[in-house]
């Protein structure tokens, strides 16, 4: 082989891989610096979010799961008004098709910290309010709105991965934007590993800030 058709094989071989690298290098997901300069953060169940009725409590443990992951990182302070929160995080816990449970009643008890400790605002809800808070998400356009429980067996509603999206808060809706960070993966929001807030601070800790 000589010499000049040498160097037009590597030349095409670079053409090829350099576009893929920038294809790797673009996967990055950049926070926006309103993220990265919040304070407080609320953590919700989505206001859609079912159980199998074998794990009525699978979205609760799994939000206060990420509410301690959260605490114990430190960088924000949980709360448990998302209204005035500047983070909502919501969560849902994948699970197989099947028999399917909305608002649970498990999903209505106090929330507390790891020791007892209430979120950092200093306020709990009472027993009996519920923490999906739909009043996140506009019910006119198709979003549940009532939170009494109930039982569906439609097929094909299971979710197998597990779900931690963030969105912005102090709007009008959040839940309705377009998540600005989002981790879906199978048992991302089991303790103690907690895979979806360790990507969650691996975005964070990776973003510059202007």
């Amino acid at each position: 082989m000589s010499i000049r058709v040498r160097m037009t094989l590597c030349f095409f071989v670079v053409l090829a891989v350099v576009p893929l690298s920038f294809a790797k290098d673009k996967k990055k997901q950049v926070l926006p610096n309103y993220v990265l300069k919040a304070q407080t953060v609320a953590v919700v169940i989505r206001p859609e979010a079912g159980e199998p009725l074998t794990s009525p409590a699978a979205n609760r443990t799994a939000q206060v799961n990420v509410m301690n992951a959260l605490a114990k990182w430190g960088r924000f302070r949980v709360v448990s008004d998302a209204q005035t929160a500047d983070l909502i995080v919501a969560v849902q816990k994948g699970h197989a098709n099947g028999p399917t449970i909305h608002n649970s009643p498990a999903d209505s008890q106090p929330v507390t910290l790891d020791g007892g400790v209430p979120p950092g605002d200093g306020g709990i809800p009472p027993a009996g309010v519920s923490r999906r808070s739909p009043d996140l998400s506009n019910p006119g356009q198709g979003r549940p709105s009532g939170r009494a429980p109930n039982i569906s067996n439609e097929a094909g509603i299971g979710m197998s991965e597990d779900s931690f999206e963030v969105y912005i808060g102090g709007v009008d809706y959040p839940l309705d934007a377009p998540p600005v960070w989002r981790y879906m993966a199978k048992d991302a929001l089991n303790s103690p590993q907690m895979t979806a807030v360790q990507q969650f601070r691996n975005a964070v800790n990776e973003s510059p800030t202007n």
